[in-house]
């Protein structure tokens, strides 16, 4: 509830929306009753084909690295508990900013890896071996320092980052 009425919050009616790695299509869904015109896009065929069922008026594309979009398509990207998972995630930005409209929006969440989470892992070698399973589909782990740098590396504006309940969640504007 909290990403969803973040994200909602933050889009308006009628705005172009990318939902990137859309998943099983819950946000979709959620920014299409909003009146966005919205598209997912996800590198699972099988999620695709969930979130289809679920809002069959939206658009869903299957992506890889490069993004199938046009230059400047999008207001808003969602990358909802996306970029932990991606190898590259500089590349996934650099897509990010080159499919967004000048002004557009990049609005996303991960998971938070503050203080008392470091603390907690360092202290429990079984917390540590669980959350940094190798085998897990997390490559990459943020703090609110980490993640600005990279939002700030991939020149998508001054980030606005909050803190809530586990998760970071921010907000940049493309110049």
């Amino acid at each position: 509830m909290l990403r969803r009425d973040f994200l909602l919050d933050r889009v308006v009616q009628g705005q172009a929306v990318l939902d990137l790695g859309c998943g099983l299509g819950e946000f979709t869904a959620a920014l299409s009753e909003h009146g966005a015109i919205v598209t997912g896009c996800d590198v699972a065929q099988e999620a695709l084909r969930r979130a289809r069922a679920r809002a069959p008026t939206v658009e869903f594309v299957l992506t890889g690295e490069e993004l199938p979009f046009a230059d400047e398509s999008f207001d808003v990207v969602w990358a909802g508990e996306v970029l932990e998972h991606v190898q590259d995630g500089l590349g996934l930005l650099a897509e990010v900013r080159r499919v967004l409209r000048p002004g557009g929006r990049l609005l996303l969440s991960t998971p938070d890896h503050g203080p008392l989470r470091r603390l907690w892992l360092g202290l429990s070698a079984t917390a540590f071996d669980r959350h940094f399973d190798p085998r897990s589909d997390h490559v990459r782990f943020f703090t609110a320092r980490t993640l600005r740098g990279t939002l700030e590396a991939a020149d998508l504006g001054e980030p606005q980052i909050a803190r809530r309940a586990g998760m970071l969640l921010a907000s940049t504007s493309r110049s």
